[in-house]
């Protein structure tokens, strides 16, 4: 792997990692509808612009409903599902629930191809939940009150729910918009998302002050963690193995541990060890996941 893309990887594992930051500032202040239709509006407004200079292609027509479950899976509910649930739950912790989002995948893909789970893979996924439970469970009970912990529990469900929704629109795109543009792929979702969020933020709250940081926030998430993290994404595609830029995927728990620090965020020594075994069970997973090599390939001298 050359430097560049090493750099690539990093910036973008960067980018997504505070993103999770971002979304616990903006969520103080917007509604989490309106967290997902503006970070969504933001994203398409920037990849609009690359792809109507670019020359690249929007999907066929007649995709749209798989493209409209895509979007409504892979945008429009994580994006206010994670904003809702960071009003409770510590960024950090919600870079290490996001992680659960390969472990979700890989089985909703072994459901659908009705493929049967090898020992190492049933291991990876059992040791990634083990290390989620203990990120989930190190902040001691003494420093919340029981509505407080009651409020984190939910918002754990919620953000789940919104890693679940990231799964199920990847197994969506696998299987139905495979071969398809990326770039125009990813417009098309972030475009119909914001639509999609548009009447819900409008007939829902409003915000009721705007603060300079929130707004900065939403800017961060739009352009940089919807917009130009899909560029960097697709760029590595297109020059490296898709098995070199899932290290994308190991990266971010640390830097949401890392950006919590960074906000005074309180990180109970069990999380470290518990992002540690994640990372453990993502390897793991990602190893046995791997197709076997051919018999010719394995045989040539």
């Amino acid at each position: 792997m050359k430097t560049r893309h090493i750099v690539q990887l990093l910036l973008l594992s960067a980018v997504w990692g505070i993103s999770f930051l971002m979304i616990r500032i903006a969520a103080s202040i917007f509604p989490p509808s309106w967290v997902g239709f503006l970070r969504a509006s933001a994203g398409a407004l920037l990849l609009w612009v690359v792809l109507l200079t670019s020359g690249y292609k929007l999907p066929p027509r007649r995709l749209f409903h798989w493209l409209f479950l895509v979007a409504l899976f892979n945008n429009a509910i994580p994006f206010s599902f994670f904003a809702w649930g960071e009003r409770t739950v510590p960024s950090s912790m919600a870079a290490v629930l996001n992680a659960t989002t390969p472990i979700w995948t890989l089985l909703f893909s072994l459901a659908v191809s009705r493929t049967r789970a090898s020992l190492n893979i049933i291991t990876g996924v059992t040791t990634g939940f083990v290390g989620v439970a203990l990120v989930v469970f190190s902040r001691p009970s003494t420093q919340v009150t029981t509505k407080e912990h009651g409020e984190m529990l939910f918002g754990i469900l919620i953000i789940s729910l919104g890693a679940l929704g990231y799964a199920i629109a990847t197994v969506i795109a696998k299987t139905k918009l495979n071969g398809l543009d990326p770039l125009g792929l990813a417009t098309t979702q972030l475009s119909l998302a914001a639509l999609m969020l548009t009447p819900v933020a409008l007939i829902g709250p409003h915000p009721a002050m705007i603060s300079t940081a929130s707004v900065l926030s939403i800017l961060v998430l739009g352009f940089a963690g919807s917009g130009i993290a899909y560029l960097l994404y697709y760029d590595l595609l297109a020059h490296i193995s898709a098995t070199q830029v899932t290290a994308v995927t190991y990266l971010l728990p640390v830097w949401g541990i890392f950006w919590g620090l960074v906000s005074h965020e309180t990180v109970a020594p069990l999380a470290y060890a518990g992002v540690v075994v994640v990372i453990a069970g993502l390897v793991l997973m990602n190893r046995a996941a791997r197709p076997a090599p051919k018999l010719v390939e394995a045989c040539a001298d």
